[in-house]
Parts: C-alpha cells; sequence; structure tokens
C-alpha cells in the first residue's frame, strides 16, 4: 500500500548511531524529519547529511528532530560520519538509521515491498529511490514527501521553510502563498469565516476575493 498525505507515519524499531529506537517514541510530542539517502559514502548525500548538521539547530527550535536513513549498516555510518564533518564542517549529532535488511525502505515505499537480500553487494544504483523526505507530525502523521534523483542536492532550506508554514497552520489557520517566506503575509484560510477571523485577527486583514484574504503572519 502507497503512503499518502495525512496517513500515520509507519512506526519502527531500528538500529541507528545513537542506539535502537522506536520511532514513534523516539519523536516524543514533536514534529520529526525523516531523510533518507541510497548509499553511503556517496558525494552529494554527503553534502546534504553535513548542511542538515548545520541545520539542526533552526529544527531544534521548531521542536522538530532529524533522522537520517541510508540503505548500509550502522558501523559504516559511523565511519561516514568522519568524512562528513571533514569535508562539510559539521560533525553529524542526529541520529542515522541503519537499514541493512532495507526493512524501513521498504515500509515507507521507497523499495517494492518484496525487494529480495540485504544492504549487501547493493549499489547506489538499485537504492535510487531511497532519496526522500518526509515531515511527520506531531499526531505521527506524515505531512510532506518529496523524492529526488540522485544527482540533485536536495534544498533543505525549503524543507525548514515549509516547516514554518506548517506550524503556522496548525497554530493560526493560516496558509502561505508562493514562494512565501517567513515574516511575510500569509492567507486566512476558507474554513475559517469572516466572523471568525474578525476574533482572529482583529488588526483586520485585506480580501482580494472572497476566498483570498491576506493578513499579516501571525507572531
Amino acid at each position: 500500500m502507497s503512503l499518502r498525505i495525512n496517513d500515520e507515519a509507519p512506526n519502527f524499531t531500528a538500529a541507528t548511531t545513537q542506539g535502537t529506537i522506536n520511532f514513534h517514541e523516539w519523536m516524543g510530542n514533536g514534529w520529526a524529519v525523516l531523510f533518507s539517502h541510497p548509499k553511503d559514502f556517496t558525494p552529494v548525500c554527503t553534502t546534504e547529511l553535513g548542511y542538515m548538521a548545520k541545520l539542526e539547530p533552526e529544527f531544534k527550535k521548531r521542536n522538530c528532530k532529524i533522522i537520517g536513513l541510508s540503505v548500509d549498516p550502522v558501523e559504516d555510518h559511523e565511519k561516514w560520519a568522519g568524512d562528513i564533518k571533514e569535508t562539510q564542517g559539521h560533525a553529524i549529532n542526529y541520529p542515522m538509521i541503519g537499514d541493512r535488511d532495507l526493512g524501513v525502505a521498504k515500509l515507507y515505499n521507497m523499495l517494492p515491498a518484496d525487494e529480495a537480500g540485504t544492504s549487501a553487494g547493493r549499489t547506489a544504483a538499485t537504492n535510487a529511490t531511497v532519496r526522500s523526505v518526509f515531515i511527520i507530525g506531531p499526531d505521527k502523521k506524515i505531512k510532506l514527501m518529496l523524492t529526488y534523483p540522485m544527482t540533485t542536492g536536495r534544498n533543505f532550506d525549503e524543507i525548514l521553510r515549509v516547516l514554518d508554514s506548517m506550524q503556522l497552520t496548525a497554530k493560526h489557520k493560516v496558509a502561505t502563498p508562493v514562494n512565501w517566506k517567513n515574516g511575510e503575509d500569509v492567507i486566512i484560510v476558507t474554513s475559517v469565516s469572516d466572523d471568525d477571523a474578525k476574533k482572529m485577527f482583529p488588526a483586520g486583514w485585506k480580501t482580494i476575493k472572497s476566498y483570498l484574504r491576506v493578513v499579516k503572519q501571525p507572531a
């Protein structure tokens, strides 16, 4: 069965560079970003893991944990982490899942459920679909899914932007327009009536169309 937005994020128990975790328990009551990689010691992924190490404090400010996954054993992750710190200038302080048996990759539909074997002998090309990002909310529901080609580095500043947008929606019932950046005007969601909007946004808003009401971003 394929995963969709608002499906419950499948739970799992797995070995990581910080010990064995139960995913839902590890998340606690906050948000999480799970991002996956097809193979250790690959060039594009090296830059991505390093950049996420740099961004980790920003995610923490937003009550969001980050966790990586690669279709290789934890022992390889620990060796790779040294290369990442050396070449990218940031040490990895978040856990990395060792998906030796491909279990998590299959659970999250990044590999076919009937895929045979383990990580042994597999190449990045055979794991090309294990290049996904999932944002998971405190309710353990999937809020975002993205899959990239191996040769294109992911834009994790965009993932942070999306997280800001979703957290605004969850707290203030606003949506964010095209190319929105934190601090810019937002849109009152259509499920909020004008009467309710008056209570929520007493300073008022600009009505462009009945369904398009622009308001300053709530603090």
